[in-house]
């Protein structure tokens, strides 16, 4: 609806709900892209894009129940409207609308739908690659690389919507000579008297408000209690980092207490599915010379042990470690050393020299310095955190 230039006063036009929605749902969106290749950070990640989810699903209801400008009806779908309005923006002449423009509109529809296809790869990203959420276990590892895809592609799309709605923000208000973010803000813009009044909805815009930050209390608290969790009763340093730890516990692995005996007795036990079935016969067959040592196990432990090890192994696909670790080996290679799949390599890569000397990690094969759950060996994404270099005057 266009509005006249005469007798214009301050009018309500966008009520609490559909600002809180807007900032809301720009803020998510700017933290999900910021946190997007951090594993740490994968917890606030994910709080985001259900977030968004849940904020399009309120949009979509209150597109119908909401006030005037708010409702899908005074604005609708029209490309060819969209394109028609460019063309006279382009012009000089482009008409002032109180509510949405024919862009806008066509913008907000297209934001969307972005949004719930972003959430929806999403979920099915994280069922199937992290083996959480909603899809948890629905498809395999190797079908996540499609949902990713889709999701990195989306959310391409939308940041370039965003890109595209922020040019339109200040050529408009440019063209009309009013603040069209600060109407935003305070709701108000100007109006003839016979502009159709938005309502407050205080009452809505609060109780959004609450559960959002509900949700988000909950979310993060049970972040902080998995990761204690996970830890089993480790000492470690807490701090901030702990509270961004990815709020899923990965599935539990197989045990076997000869074989933590056995091999735990030397060093770290290394879960089997870090490394195929082939690796492990291999170790096992020549234990006489294992790395420098000799196991010197007996034929029964051996069996055990072993047989333990091949059931368990990378072949298995229990964990997203194990089916990355085993789909980077070649299949005529058989590696010894876990820190030298291709996989371990290509993920460490960017682990600086002097992180690796640090005295909180040492080693390469210090997997615990880094990994919360590396003695579970789910080795999830979301619980590695480089340690800090203790300050020099820090007491042991």
């Amino acid at each position: 609806m266009s509005s006249s230039d005469k007798a214009l006063q301050p009018t309500l036009i966008w009520d609490f709900p559909t600002r809180l929605f807007h900032w809301s749902l720009a803020s998510s969106f700017a933290v999900a892209w910021l946190t997007a290749e951090s594993d740490p950070w994968l917890a606030v990640h994910v709080f985001c894009g259900y977030l968004m989810l849940g904020l399009v699903a309120f949009r979509l209801l209150w597109g119908f129940v909401g006030s005037h400008f708010s409702r899908f009806a005074s604005f609708g779908f029209s490309p060819k409207g969209a394109t028609a309005y460019l063309k006279d923006v382009l012009a000089g002449r482009a008409a002032r609308f109180v509510g949405h423009n024919p862009i806008g509109s066509l913008a907000i529809y297209l934001l969307l739908a972005l949004v719930l296809v972003i959430g929806a790869s999403g979920i099915l990203n994280l069922g199937a690659e992290e083996r959480h959420g909603l899809a948890a276990g629905w498809f395999s590892f190797a079908q996540s690389h499609l949902f990713r895809q889709i999701h990195e592609l989306a959310a391409n799309l939308m940041l370039l919507m965003v890109g595209v709605h922020l040019a339109g923000v200040v050529v408009e208000s440019l063209l009309h000579k009013e603040n069209l973010a600060r109407s935003m803000v305070n709701g108000h813009k100007l109006a003839t008297a016979d502009t159709p009044k938005g309502k407050a909805h205080r009452l809505v815009a609060l109780l959004m408000l609450l559960t959002m930050l509900g949700f988000g209390g909950w979310w993060f608290a049970y972040a902080l209690h998995s990761q204690w969790s996970a830890l089993s009763g480790k000492q470690t340093t807490p701090g901030p980092a702990m509270v961004r730890q990815v709020p899923f516990v990965g599935p539990t692995l197989a045990n076997n207490a000869q074989w933590r005996d056995e091999c735990g007795s030397c060093h770290a036990v290394f879960h089997p599915s870090l490394l195929p079935a082939r690796s492990w016969q291999k170790m096992m067959a020549e234990q006489d010379k294992h790395f420098g040592t000799d196991l010197a196990l007996d034929g029964p432990t051996t069996s055990a042990v072993l047989a333990f090890l091949v059931a368990n192994a990378a072949e298995g696909q229990a964990t997203e470690a194990a089916y990355k670790i085993g789909k980077s080996i070649p299949p005529d290679a058989t590696p010894q050393r876990i820190t030298e799949t291709p996989y371990w390599i290509r993920k460490h890569r960017d682990i600086s020299a002097s992180d690796w000397a640090n005295p909180l990690v040492k080693s390469k094969t210090n997997c615990s310095a880094c990994h919360s759950d590396s003695d579970a060996g789910t080795f999830e994404d979301g619980a590695m955190q480089v340690p800090k270099r203790p300050a020099p005057n820090a007491k042991p």
